[in-house]
């Protein structure tokens, strides 16, 4: 796997990386507490038919999850754009099973169809990055 490019911190000024750090980290902060204390996290926002269609289908594959709704398309923007900074996830739904970012919807349901994702749920092995994708 190879890791995305992004910036390098020594390319940051002191003064911008204070406000990246900064940017509101508290909704940050609270999705880092749900993915820590959830099976299953879809962090999304209203009037998004990817997040409703991925609500829908862990719902109808019996899954349990913890559901974070950040605005709609004019609402909470800089807050989702907190999130995506963090995550590296251009777009929402963002769906974190046992603390790993499975994706978007696409992804999601693709982990759902070939089981991967129901595995993982069930996996208590403890470190999200030693389990199965």
């Amino acid at each position: 796997m190879t890791n995305r490019m992004i910036l390098e911190s020594a390319r940051i000024s002191p003064a911008a990386a204070e406000k990246l750090t900064s940017f509101h980290s508290d909704v940050v902060a609270r999705v880092v507490s749900l993915v820590e204390s959830h099976p299953i996290v879809v962090v999304g926002m209203a009037q998004n038919p990817f997040v409703k269609s991925v609500r829908n289908a862990l719902k109808a594959a019996g899954l349990e999850f913890e559901y974070l709704e950040l605005g709609s398309y004019f609402s909470e923007w800089k807050q989702r754009l907190a999130i995506k900074q963090w995550s590296g996830w251009p777009t929402f739904p963002q769906v974190f099973v046992r603390g790993v970012l499975i994706g978007g919807a696409d992804l999601t349901k693709a982990a759902l169809a070939d089981g991967t994702l129901q595995a993982r749920a069930r996996s208590v092995s403890g470190s999200p990055a030693t389990a199965e994708a």
